[in-house]
């Protein structure tokens, strides 16, 4: 073949093919670590292996979810500070599946950049492993998109999804009544929802994200708002396995007033006594910063409840003990009523 001038590449439009061949063998190691029974291969096929057999599964019943971190992301590019958000993205899904009854069981990713840059993309992926390896679920897959013109430089966006599994005739909520306790269970921060609001407010207040937190002594303020989001899985099938919850509700974006329900029957609703439990020093600060009132904050914020299960009277002492010994602090804050809704009453302070 006669010799040809060198003509235009993949990586001359921007997509650099060898950096995308780096990355998966540099998240190997990551998504080894997060094997369990089902695990059927590793990276690399056009496609991800799982044997629900092999997870202990004779009757199953598959849940999925998918989330993403919404704009947490945007401080975490911020601030550089980006493995958390793998962590966010995993617990954002799996949370939601065990709502529904179901074990995770297996996780993919989806990471869009505009210029790939291998050590920002391994630490998101190693905190992504991190989150699996939390919830007991393996990282068998996943995308990474290098899509110059699409994204500013250094911004990425991250989608996630989950797959468990449930026996047949196991799935939650089931025999919710009136009378029934709410037992929520602490949020360890904002979590991943209300961010466009948080980075309003964080205009607001006038400080850099490398300023010292007000709310978290020791602490900057990018480092405190960053805090992963909870992962419930552990303590959440151990309830279900045990038959101490009849309903479980993750608190996301709406917070108590708008997901509680989805957990009740037409019929029923909650009454949530505020003054059961403090309100954690991040949400009293955004609050009083930003103006937010009690509804905003109640609809648009965990509040410091990351999870409520939805216990009958007689096993509310087996439900602590549960969470007790699974180390997930908790506290009594109300009690499902005949009507429709969520109503209040108390201060939360």
């Amino acid at each position: 073949m006669a010799d040809t001038p060198k003509g235009m590449t993949y990586a001359d439009a921007g997509v650099d093919i060898d950096a995308g061949s780096a990355l998966v063998e540099r998240i190997k190691p990551a998504a080894r670590r997060t094997r369990r029974p089902g695990t059927m291969a590793g990276l690399g096929g056009f496609g991800a292996l799982f044997d629900v057999k092999a997870a202990g599964y004779t009757d199953p019943v598959l849940v999925a979810a998918t989330d993403g971190v919404g704009t947490k992301l945007r401080l975490a590019i911020d601030t550089g500070a980006v493995w958390g958000v793998g962590i966010d993205l995993v617990a954002m899904c799996v949370n939601d599946l065990v709502c529904q009854g179901a074990e995770p069981l297996f996780f993919l990713d989806y990471f869009a950049t505009g210029k790939l840059r291998i050590d920002q993309a391994a630490e998101v992926i190693d905190g992504i492993a991190e989150g699996c390896t939390r919830a007991g679920c393996a990282l068998i897959g996943g995308e990474t998109a290098e899509m110059p013109g699409m994204y500013g430089e250094g911004d990425f966006d991250l989608a996630g999804f989950a797959v468990g599994a449930m026996e047949r005739g196991r799935d939650l909520p089931r025999d919710v009544a009136e009378g029934h306790c709410l037992l929520g269970l602490a949020s360890d921060g904002i979590h991943s929802n209300g961010f466009s609001l948080v980075r309003r407010i964080v205009d607001l207040s006038g400080l850099a994200l490398d300023a010292d937190a007000p709310f978290a002594p020791g602490r900057t303020l990018g480092d405190a708002l960053l805090t992963p989001t909870e992962i419930y899985v552990d303590a959440c099938l151990e309830l279900h396995r045990q038959g101490a919850a009849a309903a479980l509700c993750h608190i996301t974006g709406g917070g108590l007033a708008e997901n509680l329900p989805r957990v009740l029957p037409d019929g029923l609703g909650v009454e949530i006594d505020l003054s059961a439990w403090e309100l954690p020093a991040v949400f009293a600060w955004l609050a009083r910063t930003g103006g937010v009132a009690l509804p905003e904050m109640l609809r648009t914020f965990n509040c410091g409840i990351g999870m409520v299960a939805v216990v009958a009277p007689d096993r509310i002492e087996t439900a602590c003990r549960i969470l007790d010994r699974q180390g997930v602090a908790h506290t009594r804050i109300g009690t499902v009523v005949a009507g429709d809704g969520v109503r209040t009453s108390g201060t939360l302070g």
